[in-house]
């Protein structure tokens, strides 16, 4: 399991990243053993809406009061031939409103597993 909030804020191309406002800032965390469904599923239980879908399983973006969250996902490699899925979230927000979310998701994210 990762969790990196302090990664740069241009990890990835631009399209993967969510809009910003001036102001804003960028934070990218990544947990393995989770799905876009859940990390979904929390980031709606924090306050946020999907964006262009009703279907968390399906979401690649959640809004909420002054942030943003683009999900992406893929396959690593955990060990030898075992392959785990990691879920990245890239937040763009108020400070404020990162600094007050991110434990939270993080905290939720990190129970996932198990």
């Amino acid at each position: 399991m990762s969790g990196d909030a302090d990664a740069a804020p241009d990890v990835g191309p631009d399209d993967d990243l969510p809009p910003t406002e001036e102001g804003w800032e960028r934070k990218t965390v990544a947990y393995r053993g989770i799905s876009r469904r859940l990390a979904a599923h929390y980031l709606v239980n924090l306050g946020g809406e999907l964006v262009g879908t009703d279907d968390p399983a399906e979401a690649t973006r959640v809004d909420g009061d002054g942030w943003r969250v683009a999900l992406s996902t893929e396959k690593v490699t955990a060990a030898g031939a075992i392959t785990l899925t990691e879920v990245t979230a890239a937040f763009a927000g108020e400070p404020g409103a990162l600094a007050e979310l991110l434990p939270r998701y993080r905290q939720k994210a990190m129970r996932a597993g198990g």
